[in-house]
């Protein structure tokens, strides 16, 4: 027997949050989903409400041209969604979950948070009526690719005026953030939709950063800067995972690629790819046929080599005792080759093309301390 999927229907899906969900929910396939956005007409949404199993409601504003723009869509849209929702109960006892989005704002004293609270109380209503299954999370400021600069992310409008080279207006420099990731908002929201029956109408997203203002903006700052000078921040987790893939999300066509610094000479060509800031660099080498380079030791210095193309001959020697012994490797098998503190080491082409090499190093090379001695082999 086929398995029916649920129907689900986002509002405000052209989003920032809705595009992420939209496509988060098409890579899973296992939803039907129906939007609606501002610009389809409101009596539309009677025959969506319909066919729904669970409504995920972000449709709202943050930042109008008019302020009369936040009753009617954070209010009024939200009512008339309700209403809906009601009318169908009654006639058909049919009950869908509602999701509110709403904002941490909607405790403060502004025209957003009031418009945003006051959607919370008509969720809430529809509740008590109907004893509907509803959910609202009040998220703090959401960032992530897809977000509008100068909207509502402060994350994205620094990324874009960093890469842009305008200044970044910072009035109070030690103000904490709270923030929260896209992804791990869609991972709750999607949850929220698998769940039966809400216990409790207020749900929390369990991610969530603190971070100063200043020392945000330089986070963004230090990717872009140090992005032509081949360094890398510790960016595979936290916070500085997402703010990184934030970033780069954030960068134009023309610069999704940069060209760097070739060192050619007779032998071939090196060429110093990335470096990190505590786990060492990636460097790419070639070699032209019967050339040897290396020569030398390191006291602490190590390096992992992995020939992606021809064949390679390392030589070792202790530097104490003379005992050398040799490693015959190729691109034909994906080994890799140490390089061990106190044993002298090079490598030679011995193959007929031209021979390359990826090398990873445990500490970035640095001109003043080299830790690196030439010896014959």
């Amino acid at each position: 027997m086929k398995k029916i999927m649920p129907q689900l229907l986002i509002t405000g899906s052209n989003g920032f949050i809705g595009k992420n969900l939209k496509l988060r929910l098409y890579e899973l396939k296992k939803y039907k989903v129906d939007t609606f956005d501002k610009d389809d007409k409101i009596n539309s949404l009677q025959s969506l409400v319909k066919k729904a199993d669970t409504i995920i409601h972000l449709a709202g504003v943050n930042r109008p041209e008019n302020v009369t723009e936040f009753k009617k869509v954070n209010v009024d849209l939200t009512k008339v969604l309700c209403d809906e929702i009601f009318n169908y109960n009654k006639l058909t006892d049919h009950k869908c979950k509602l999701i509110l989005v709403s904002s941490t704002q909607a405790t403060l004293k502004n025209n957003y948070g009031e418009s945003k609270l006051e959607a919370e109380k008509i969720v809430l209503e529809l509740e008590k009526k109907m004893k509907n299954s509803v959910k609202i999370f009040r998220l703090p400021g959401v960032f992530g690719k897809f977000c509008k600069p100068n909207y509502n992310s402060v994350v994205a409008t620094f990324c874009q005026n960093v890469i842009e080279g305008m200044p970044l207006s910072i009035n109070e420099p030690n103000k904490v953030l709270t923030l929260t990731y896209i992804d791990d908002v869609i991972n709750q929201l999607i949850k929220a939709a698998n769940t039966k029956d809400f216990i409790i109408p207020y749900g929390k997203v369990k991610k969530v950063f603190k971070i100063k203002i200043e020392t945000l903006a330089k986070k963004i700052e230090y990717f872009h800067n140090d992005r032509f000078k081949l360094k890398v921040a510790q960016v595979g987790s936290g916070i500085d995972r997402a703010l990184y893939a934030t970033y780069l999300s954030h960068l134009p066509k023309k610069k999704f690629s940069y060209i760097i610094k070739e060192n050619i000479d007779y032998r071939g060509t090196f060429v110093e790819m990335l470096k990190t800031q505590n786990s060492g660099q990636i460097s790419f080498l070639t070699a032209k046929p019967g050339i040897t380079r290396g020569g030398h030791y390191h006291h602490t210095k190590s390096e992992k080599f992995l020939v992606i193309r021809g064949k390679a001959l390392f030589k070792f020697k202790n530097v104490i005792n003379n005992d050398s012994f040799e490693i015959l490797t190729s691109s034909k098998k994906m080994e890799i080759v140490e390089t061990i503190p106190g044993w002298a080491h090079d490598i030679t082409n011995v193959g007929n093309n031209e021979l390359y090499a990826i090398i990873w190093a445990n500490e970035v090379f640095d001109h003043n301390i080299p830790d690196t001695f030439a010896t014959e082999i």
